[in-house]
């Protein structure tokens, strides 16, 4: 794979703002934010249909920080203020709910999720958490009475750092559960999968099969497939695979939604299969969609089969619409499949895969821009994250100037001198803090201590004035954003440590993150002002939680739960 080649000339990206006219800018932007967000009500003559007083609540207004109560008409906030002067608000049918003290904020806007495949792994094998290879065969081993021979067995969620061994596994570690049966599992990136001897044949994959493009089929000493299969590699086995039934996705998905509003997750910015968003029109077409999504569409799309797709699910509904272009550039560390500009510490042979060409990208890049699309990239290692701001830039030089918000998703390992470039192309960070508290067991080992500076560097992009928008890369991770949470304050492991934080420099406070997870996540998807605070005009997206998060140790946040999430004023989870 070529080092990223940051453009130069014609290329190059557009000057950055000038400094006064920057701070000019950001302080119109700081004014519109306060009068979005003041404690004024809305002009309303109506009374409100649900109010939710004597409770703390964290409004994220930073022109009225705090306050007690809330006021609902519908599915927008009238009003935030006092208990007193909301109750005398209340009309003969408002339903007043008291908080009991207890603490309220704006609900979670996860930035980057996979709703379809964290409900599909619901009703697959769950491999999560497995200590050891002989722990993985064994959670194989007692659900194969759930299957019929013959049967394909899929599951997810092995992480091979977490074992003794180290190793991947192999389809001969598969074949001692079965050879009855086709199976392939997932690691928990989403970027490698390893298949038994059965699935590898059922595809057709030999000694002979060459490596697809943006992918690698692993090989023994002798030749033969060891099962291992790495980035676009892995569908040369996940497409023969039977699909769900309309029954099975429902049901998945209807998993997935109630493990998001357990979790205080009000809106989510998904990336899923087009049958996955079929089942969500069904479901708001029944009144049971249950939280707000922004759907994805895949960059590699042909353009007019993306603009039907964008026509059909359409770009206004507050509930449900499609949103930005996804592409895949590199894959992950854990797999070493992340497109590194220099070979991986641990493997010296080894800089992953960079799954588009720069060239060819920039070509599609620019198209779909053209078309009015948003663009974001998943880059994880620092020659993707260069080749994505490569592609910003030319975009931004050679189409019409617009408000674009590109996004790069993950922006784990940036190079230094491209932070800059983050802040001048306005590209958003939509980062999942959560890896880290994942990773951070061998991510050093991977890129080793000078690039590992720059890893998850949350900190030195506010510096830059780079956006955040966070999520949590569901099933990747939990769909629990209190572990990113505190990922942000502490960088220490769940159980704690190590002393300080793994590289402390790019902790964060408590206000930044929430403020990533809500108003960024808000901007992100070009939905700032509607939601993201509690504030009058925006939509009644709340959560009511066990703790004031502001008050308690890093470590309790960890314990913090969810008693109450409401969506657009509608109850949609309680904790019983």
């Amino acid at each position: 794979m070529m080092l990223c080649r940051r453009p130069r000339g014609k290329y190059m990206a557009p000057i950055a703002m000038p400094v006064v006219l920057l701070t000019l800018f950001l302080a119109a932007a700081a004014l519109v934010a306060a009068g979005q967000g003041s404690k004024q009500p809305i002009a309303t003559t109506e009374p409100p249909t649900l109010l939710l007083v004597n409770g703390i609540l964290y409004t994220g207004d930073p022109a009225h920080p705090r306050a007690e109560a809330v006021a609902i008409r519908g599915e927008k906030i009238i009003a935030v203020g006092t208990s007193r002067e909301l109750r005398a608000k209340a009309g003969p049918q408002t339903r007043v709910v008291d908080l009991q003290g207890r603490f309220a904020m704006p609900g979670f806007n996860d930035a980057h999720i996979h709703l379809g495949s964290g409900g599909q792994a619901k009703l697959a094998v769950d491999l999560e958490g497995s200590k050891s290879l002989a722990e993985l065969q064994e959670r194989i081993r007692v659900r194969l009475a759930d299957y019929k021979p013959g049967d394909w067995i899929t599951g997810r969620g092995w992480d091979h750092t977490l074992w003794p061994e180290k190793r991947f596994p192999t389809r001969r570690d598969l074949d001692a559960v079965s050879t009855n049966h086709p199976m392939v599992f997932t690691r928990v990136d989403g970027h490698v999968s390893v298949a038994n001897s059965l699935a590898l044949r059922l595809a057709g994959i030999t000694r002979e099969t060459k490596d697809p493009a943006g992918g690698s089929i692993e090989h023994d000493a002798v030749g033969e497939p060891t099962g291992l299969l790495k980035e676009t590699a892995m569908h040369l086995v996940s497409g023969k695979v039977p699909p769900l039934s309309a029954a099975q996705r429902r049901r998945a998905i209807e998993l997935a939604l109630a493990e998001a509003a357990r979790h205080g997750v009000t809106s989510l910015q998904d990336n899923s299969a087009w049958e996955d968003f079929l089942v969500y029109q069904q479901l708001k077409k029944e009144g049971k969609l249950t939280v707000r999504i922004t759907e994805w569409l895949p960059f590699l799309e042909s353009l007019p089969r993306l603009q039907q797709m964008r026509k059909a699910g359409g770009t206004q509904d507050p509930w449900l619409k499609t949103g930005a272009l996804k592409a895949v550039l590199d894959g992950s560390l854990g797999s070493r499949t992340a497109a590194m500009l220099a070979p991986y510490a641990d493997d010296s042979s080894n800089r992953g895969i960079l799954r588009i060409e720069q060239k060819e990208l920039i070509e599609m890049a620019r198209a779909r821009d053209a078309a009015g699309f948003q663009l974001a990239f998943h880059a994880i290692g620092d020659a993707a994250n260069c080749a994505a701001l490569n592609a910003f830039a030319t975009v931004a030089v050679m189409n019409p100037p617009r408000d674009r918000r590109p996004r790069i998703e993950h922006a784990q390992v940036v190079a230094e001198e491209d932070l800059p470039r983050l802040a001048e192309l306005g590209v958003i960070a939509s980062m999942q803090p959560s890896h880290e508290t994942t990773d951070m067991r061998w991510a050093e080992a991977r890129v080793g201590p000078e690039r590992a500076k720059g890893a998850y560097a949350w900190k030195s992009m506010l510096e830059k004035r780079v956006r955040l928008a966070f999520g949590t890369d569901y099933p990747v991770e939990p769909v629990n954003p209190m572990r990113g949470l505190y990922a942000c304050v502490t960088r220490e492991l769940p159980e704690g440590g190590p002393a300080g934080g793994w590289q402390p420099q790019e902790k964060i406070s408590l206000d930044d993150c929430i403020h990533a997870y809500t108003v960024g996540s808000a901007y992100a998807q070009f939905e700032e002002g509607k939601k993201g605070r509690l504030a009058p005009g925006q939509w009644a997206d709340i959560i009511v939680l066990s703790a004031d998060i502001t008050k308690i140790p890093p470590a309790q946040l960890l314990k913090t739960e969810v008693l109450q999430t409401y969506v657009g004023g509608r109850l949609v989870y309680e904790k019983k």
